[in-house]
């Protein structure tokens, strides 16, 4: 798999932080860098689709995640 590299510039605070989670779980700083930045960006894709179909979800009675659990539950 080609992979392409990115450079980031990290406050003390947060280059800290993650040198901690790398130490304590035995993967290397980029590793968690990217599980962190995928996470983030299916996030933002969840919170785009979610504002999409909103609309249609109050249409049908869904107005809360309560709503939603109860009909799946």
């Amino acid at each position: 798999m080609k992979t392409n590299s990115l450079t980031i510039r990290l406050d003390r605070d947060l280059d800290r932080m993650l040198t901690r989670a790398s130490r304590k779980t035995g993967k290397n700083r980029s590793e968690i860098a990217r599980e962190a930045l995928r996470r983030q960006l299916r996030v933002s894709q969840f919170d785009a689709l979610r504002e999409r179909i909103l609309p249609q979800a109050g249409d049908c009675g869904f107005l809360l995640d309560e709503d939603v659990s109860a009909r799946v539950s």
